[in-house]
């Protein structure tokens, strides 16, 4: 059973919502009839998708961060999160050929937290600190982190080792002000 990052697991079918006003958890379903708990903006909580290793990727990763960051009213912040969590897994899709996931949290109550990690150990130039020169004016690719970087409140990047799931990687992220 899934857990979000309190370690709570999402409400029986027909549980209700018991707690102080303030604190009641109302279950989130999607169409595949699927639980969350929600709450109060100032819980910690994160979401984790393995993304399937297709074009369809981008979309899905599009869709889980517009529908999360809406379900804890963070609605201000979703065009740009998706456009940015958009481009971290495009560039996953493109440069490394393991799995990918994707992971949406509230490490801290006033931002909001992407990240993408795949099996590419590599972190690309524009992570690596230094502020890269751009792609050439006529280039239809090498962009995308530069408006990760541009965009976001902070981002960063490290390689991860055998240890995270079994494989060597990579996590690239980013974090929005709420």
């Amino acid at each position: 059973m899934p857990l979000d990052g309190a370690g709570r697991a999402p409400p029986a079918k027909g549980d209700t919502a018991t707690g102080p006003p303030d604190r009641r958890r109302s279950p989130m379903r999607n169409d595949n009839n699927v639980s969350a708990n929600t709450s109060c903006s100032d819980d910690f909580w994160t979401y984790t998708l393995a993304l399937p290793r297709d074009r369809r990727a981008v979309r899905i990763a599009r869709a889980v961060t517009r529908t999360v960051l809406h379900t804890y009213g963070l609605a201000q912040v979703s065009d740009v999160a998706e456009l940015l969590a958009s481009e971290l897994v495009t560039n996953s899709l493109l440069h490394s050929d393991g799995p990918s996931w994707i992971r949406l949290s509230n490490p801290r109550t006033t931002h909001v937290r992407v990240g993408v990690w795949d099996s590419n150990p590599t972190i690309p130039p524009p992570f690596r600190g230094a502020s890269p020169p751009g792609p050439p004016e006529c280039a239809e690719r090498g962009r995308g982190l530069l408006l990760v970087r541009e965009c976001a409140d902070r981002w960063g990047g490290y390689a991860l080792g055998e240890e995270v799931f079994g494989m060597c990687g990579k996590l690239l992220w980013f974090e929005l002000a709420a």
